[in-house]
């Protein structure tokens, strides 16, 4: 059975059309190196009788090979019929040329070797010793005649010789080509599998909720999944790196949480590195912008995103290239759809709280100042007095709560900024008896928003009140002021000069009855947040690096209003 019977693939035909067609563009070269030696051999022996019968042949070898070689080239078909009739030729002719020039002391045995080692390559090891069998028999022939003849200088041992020594030439040469013929067969179908198998990657990896991000030491970006185009609004190039996260402002909270894991890496080691993170991320126009390219239309971009993000080494043995990559998850839809759980369970609760639990709190606050009137023991005042603040509390709760559900009504249009503020303030410090200077309000002159007035109302008066508890009371110990930063979204700070918030009370700082004061409810930051977003703004607890007394950087915490849209005025 011929070898082209064995070839399984497309690629592996081509392989084995290629060879064949090498064969032919070779036998050309012999056929011309031939005419080139009986040119030199005619101008130094020009009395050879047998140099017109040799230039016949040479001549007519180059024509077949010359056809030949077109019909590899533009007819691809019956390879084995092809191979046959150049090995025949191939064989008739050396055979010639052998007779010829006199036998086996001419010394042309040898160009048996190139039709019989083609032979060895693109046909299995009995077609090839077939071929070489035939060649043996003509060598041996050929000195048996001339033996017969009493012809000098015959010698049908080197005849014997040569066809020993191209029997185990072409044997070895058809094990080796069998061997990496095999070879190409299982790289062919390792190709295939991977593949295959980077297909499924994709489609696994496009279709991940999660963002992937695979990034070098420097922060170069080096390929990305659609959810992270998604959820940083960023147009991720695949292949090589086109930009870096920290030439980005807006992902500049990325950067630097990849940058203290390395340093973490290269302190402690991968297994004692922290390999989780939460940041947030705030749009910007330096990402849309990138490079000349736009984000997709289905990408959607959030105002405020916060990420979790997790850091995993690509550890490879002899990769010399570091590389990592970074799972992005999107915890802000999470904790949207925890509110709205929440939202939902609460609004079935609202109105069993107004019937159930605010009437009787009603009758326990009347009864206790009935018993008020009568009671002159100091220690019975002071269990009514606890009786009573508790009652202000529960119905505070109360009412926090039925905040909620009266929240999904709002009026939203352009509202200015200094005007409100100014209102705002001069009745909170004649509420709450504040000295004039205590709050001092930067320039908002220039801004205005889209929120509701009454929602605004709300939240800046529990951040007012959240900063009236911890702040020194000095002059300017509460801050107010509007920036505009590179995203683009008008920024409101509420900071006052008491200590920050800790990490571990900031991880449930927005939870619902989630408070570090005995007489809080713990649902003021959570009705503020539930406010904000439903005037597409967002509120959120930052920690910054502000300028102390001694010119040193020392960090503060402020809470941030980012509100959806700013109108100048």
């Amino acid at each position: 059975m011929m070898r082209d019977a064995q070839v399984p693939s497309q690629r592996s035909r081509e392989t084995f059309w290629r060879t064949l067609q090498t064969f032919c563009i070779t036998r050309i070269v012999i056929a011309l190196v031939l005419l080139a030696y009986l040119g030199f051999d005619a101008v130094s022996n020009a009395a050879s009788r047998n140099a017109l019968l040799d230039w016949k042949i040479c001549f007519a070898y180059l024509v077949l090979a010359t056809g030949f070689s077109l019909l590899s080239v533009y007819t691809r078909a019956r390879f084995t019929l092809q191979l046959v009739a150049q090995l025949v030729v191939d064989i008739g002719a050396i055979s010639l040329l052998y007779v010829v020039a006199g036998g086996v002391k001419s010394g042309l045995a040898i160009l048996y070797l190139f039709p019989l080692a083609g032979c060895a390559i693109l046909m299995p090891i009995v077609p090839a010793l077939f071929f070489v069998s035939i060649v043996t028999l003509v060598l041996l022939t050929e000195s048996g005649y001339e033996l017969l003849n009493s012809i000098p200088d015959a010698s049908p041992s080197r005849a014997g010789l040569y066809g020993a020594a191209f029997f185990a030439a072409i044997y070895l040469i058809n094990r080796l080509a069998a061997k990496l013929i095999k070879q190409e067969r299982l790289a062919v179908q390792r190709g295939r599998e991977l593949q295959l198998q980077e297909a499924i990657n994709r489609l696994v990896i496009a279709d991940m909720g999660d963002g992937i991000l695979v990034v070098g030491p420097d922060t170069q970006v080096f390929a990305g999944n659609p959810s992270v185009e998604r959820m940083l609004g960023l147009p991720v190039a695949h292949g090589q790196p086109q930009f870096r996260l920290s030439d980005l402002p807006s992902l500049a909270p990325v950067a630097d949480a990849y940058s203290a894991w390395l340093d973490q890496i290269r302190a402690h080691g991968a297994g004692n590195a922290a390999s989780s993170v939460f940041v947030m991320v705030k749009s910007g126009e330096d990402i849309a912008s990138l490079q000349g390219r736009t984000l997709p239309r289905h990408v959607r971009r959030e105002p405020v995103t916060h990420l979790k993000l997790r850091f995993v080494p690509v550890e490879i043995a002899g990769l010399t290239e570091q590389r990592a990559v970074i799972f992005l998850q999107d915890v802000t839809e999470i904790e949207n759809q925890a509110q709205q759980l929440k939202l939902a369970s609460m609004g079935r609760l609202t109105a069993s709280i107004a019937h159930e639990v605010r009437n009787p709190l009603s009758a326990i606050s009347h009864a206790a100042s009935l018993l008020k009137e009568d009671i002159t023991d100091p220690a019975q005042m002071r269990l009514l007095k606890i009786v009573g603040d508790n009652v202000i509390r529960l119905n505070r709760m109360i009412e926090d709560i039925l905040k909620l559900s009266r929240k999904a009504q709002s009026h939203t249009g352009p509202l200015k900024l200094a005007p409100f503020l100014a209102e705002l303030l001069d009745e909170f410090q004649e509420t709450h008896a504040i000295a004039p200077g205590m709050i001092e309000l930067g320039d908002v002159a220039a801004y205005q928003v889209r929120f509701d007035p009454l929602h605004l109302r709300e939240v800046l008066g529990n951040l007012l009140a959240n900063a009236l508890r911890y702040a020194s009371g000095s002059p300017g110990s509460i801050r107010i002021q509007a920036l505009l930063p590179d995203t683009n979204r008008l920024e409101l700070h509420v900071q006052d000069d008491g200590p920050a918030i800790t990490p571990e009370v900031r991880a449930h700082l927005f939870e619902p009855f989630y408070t570090t004061s005995s007489k809080g409810t713990g649902l003021g930051l959570y009705v503020a947040r539930e406010l904000c977003l439903n005037n597409d703004a967002m509120l959120d607890y930052e920690y910054r690096m502000d300028m102390s007394s001694d010119g040193t950087d020392e960090p503060s915490g402020r809470f941030v209003i980012t509100f959806a849209a700013q109108e100048p005025y």
